[in-house]
C-alpha cells in the first residue's frame, strides 16, 4: 500500500508538472514601431524564450501604450517590454509586479529634438528656445521618452506648457511616425527616442536628410522587462528568476539588434523612481 501510495503521489506530482509545462507564458510590448515591425522583432524573441524557459511563449500584439498596460493589468499577458512609463503604471496596477530587465542601455536613456530642416534650426546644446511658435508632436501619449521626459523638459526649459510655448501640439502615436512626419514637414518638431533615430540614421533612411536632431535631453531610466507577481504560482517557484535570467544571457547579436541594445542588465522597481516622480508632477500617475 505504501508503495502504492508513493507511486500515486509521484504520478500526481508529474501531472502537476505537466499542466505547469503546458501552461503559456504571453508576453507583449509597447508599440514604438509599426506592428510588422514589432511582430518580426518579436516571434524571435518568443521562440529564444521558449528554448530557454521549456514552456509555450507568444508574443500578444497591441494597438497603443495604453492597451499594452491594460493587457497586462487584466493578466492577458503576463510579461511585457514596456517603457518607463507605462511599466511604472502596469506595475502600480499588479500586486508583486516587478521589473526583471533592462536594456545595458536604459539606465541613460535620450530623447531627441527633431526638426525639418525648412525651419531653419540648428543643433545645440541648449533647449531649442527658437522653436517657439512652431507647430511639435510628440509621440504616444504613454511614451517615455516621446511624451513623458520631452514635456518635463519643456517646461522644465521654457517656464510653460507645451501648448503654451508652441503654436500648435499633437501626437503622432509612435517614434517612427514622428520622425516621418517631421521629415514630411507635417510638423516642424518632434521628439522620439534616440535609439531609433539612430538606427534610421545608420540604416539610410531618407527621413533623416530633412529631419535632424537639434537637441538632446539629459540622461534618464526607461525601457524595462516586467513580469508580474503571480507567475511562480502557475508556472512553478523561480519562474520569475528564470525569466529574468532567460532575458540577461540573451547573448544573439541578431536578437539584440531588434531592440536595439547590446545587452540586457537586472533591473528592480527603485530603478525607475525618478519617472515615477516625475510622472505624478505632470498628473499622468496616480
Amino acid at each position: 500500500m505504501r508503495v502504492i501510495r508513493r507511486l500515486g503521489a509521484f504520478c500526481a506530482a508529474m501531472l502537476l508538472a505537466g499542466a505547469a509545462s503546458a501552461q503559456t507564458l504571453y508576453f507583449s510590448a509597447i508599440p514604438d514601431e509599426d506592428e510588422t515591425a514589432l511582430k518580426a522583432r518579436f516571434s524571435k524573441v518568443a521562440e529564444y524564450l521558449e528554448e530557454q524557459l521549456g514552456v509555450d511563449v507568444e508574443f500578444i500584439p497591441v494597438k497603443n501604450y495604453a492597451a499594452a498596460v491594460t493587457a497586462f493589468r487584466n493578466d492577458q499577458v503576463q510579461l511585457a517590454w514596456f517603457g518607463g512609463l507605462s511599466g511604472v503604471q502596469a506595475r502600480a496596477l499588479v500586486p508583486g509586479a516587478r521589473a526583471i530587465a533592462q536594456g545595458e542601455e536604459d539606465p541613460n536613456f535620450l530623447t531627441y529634438f527633431i526638426a525639418n530642416t525648412s525651419t531653419g534650426l540648428e543643433p545645440g546644446e541648449e533647449f531649442p528656445m527658437a522653436a517657439e511658435g512652431m507647430s511639435f508632436t510628440f509621440g504616444s501619449k504613454g511614451s517615455t521618452s516621446g511624451r513623458l521626459m520631452p514635456e518635463f523638459y519643456i517646461r522644465e526649459r521654457t517656464g510653460k506648457a507645451p501648448e503654451a510655448f508652441f503654436g500648435r501640439v499633437g501626437f503622432s502615436g509612435d517614434h517612427s511616425q514622428t520622425l516621418r512626419l517631421v521629415a514630411s514637414g507635417a510638423w516642424q518638431v518632434g521628439a522620439l527616442n534616440y535609439a531609433v533615430y539612430d538606427k534610421a540614421l545608420a540604416e539610410g533612411a531618407p527621413e533623416t536628410e530633412t529631419a535632424r536632431v537639434i537637441w538632446q535631453t539629459p540622461p534618464y531610466p526607461d525601457y524595462n522587462w516586467t513580469i508580474r507577481g503571480d507567475v511562480d504560482a502557475r508556472f512553478g517557484e523561480g519562474f520569475a528568476d528564470r525569466v529574468q535570467a532567460a532575458l540577461v544571457g540573451m547573448t544573439d547579436p541578431e536578437l539584440l539588434a531588434s531592440f536595439p541594445r547590446t545587452a540586457f542588465i537586472p533591473a528592480q522597481n527603485a530603478d525607475f523612481e525618478p519617472i515615477a516622480v516625475t510622472a505624478r508632477e505632470l498628473g499622468l500617475l496616480e
